[in-house]
C-alpha cells in the first residue's frame, strides 16, 4: 500500500513581500497605493506571469486593513453578488469567463462605479484583444492597463530557493539546474512541481534529489497511462 503523506507543508504566502518585482515594479507600486474609487486597474500576462499571485496579495493586503474584498474568477458559481461592505473588486483571468459570467462582471462593474470600489482585473492579453463583449472589454480597458514580464531565470531562482527554504527543503544547484533546463521557466508550474516534489520526498523519507525527482516524475506518467 502507497503511503499517502498528509499535507504538513506551509500553506502559500501570497503577499507582496513574497513577490520578486523584476520588470514589474510600477505595477506592484501602483496597486500598493490603490484607494477606492480611483481608475479600474487591469494586468495582463501569459501564463506564470505572476497576475494571480498579484492579485491574491493585494486582497491579502486589503483584508488586513479591515476591508471587504470581492473575488470572481471562472470558477466562482454565478450569481455573482458583492460582499455585504465591499471595498475591493477583483476580477481574475477575464479571458476564461462565459458569456453568464461576462454579464455577471458586467453588473458588477456597474456596482463598483456606484459604490466607488477599487476594480483590478487581469487577463493573459490586454483588455483590446480579448475575445469578450464589448461592454464588458471597454470598462476593462478604462483605467491604467500593466504588461506583467516573467521573471528573468536569476530572478526565478531566488524565488524556488525561497519557496525551499521556507518547507525546510534543502534545493541542491542540481535539482534546480535540472528543473530549469527541463521545464518551461513558468514559475506557477515551477512552484507546482516543487509541491510535489516536498509530498513526494516526505512519502519516500528521502531528501530531494535529482534521482528521487526522475523517480516521482517516471511514477507520475506511469499512473497517467
Amino acid at each position: 500500500m502507497k503511503q499517502i503523506p498528509l499535507s504538513l507543508g506551509p500553506e502559500p504566502d501570497f503577499s507582496f513581500g513574497t513577490l520578486l518585482p523584476g520588470a514589474n515594479e510600477a505595477a506592484l507600486a501602483h496597486l500598493q497605493t490603490l484607494r477606492p474609487g480611483a481608475p479600474p486597474v487591469f494586468l495582463w500576462g501569459a501564463a506564470g506571469s505572476g497576475k494571480t499571485h498579484v492579485l491574491k496579495a493585494l486582497a491579502g493586503a486589503w483584508q488586513a486593513a479591515g476591508a471587504q474584498v470581492g473575488w470572481y474568477d471562472a470558477a466562482t458559481r454565478l450569481p455573482w453578488e458583492l460582499p455585504a461592505h465591499p471595498s475591493l473588486l477583483l476580477l481574475d483571468d477575464c479571458q476564461d469567463f462565459d458569456a453568464g459570467q461576462q454579464h455577471a462582471a458586467f453588473q458588477l462593474f456597474v456596482e463598483a462605479a456606484t459604490l466607488g470600489l477599487a476594480v483590478v482585473a487581469s487577463g493573459t492579453a490586454p483588455p483590446v484583444d480579448l475575445a469578450l463583449r464589448e461592454d464588458l472589454r471597454t470598462r476593462l480597458g478604462w483605467g491604467p492597463t500593466f504588461g506583467l514580464q516573467p521573471l528573468a531565470e536569476p530572478e526565478i531562482r531566488a524565488a524556488l530557493r525561497r519557496e525551499a527554504d521556507r518547507r525546510g527543503i534543502f534545493l541542491s544547484d542540481e535539482v534546480m539546474d535540472y528543473l530549469l533546463t527541463r521545464f518551461a521557466r513558468d514559475l506557477k508550474h515551477l512552484m507546482g512541481l516543487l509541491d510535489r516534489l516536498d509530498e513526494f520526498a516526505l512519502a519516500h523519507k528521502r531528501a530531494v534529489t535529482v534521482p528521487l525527482l526522475r523517480q516521482m516524475l517516471t511514477d507520475q506518467e506511469n499512473e497517467a497511462q
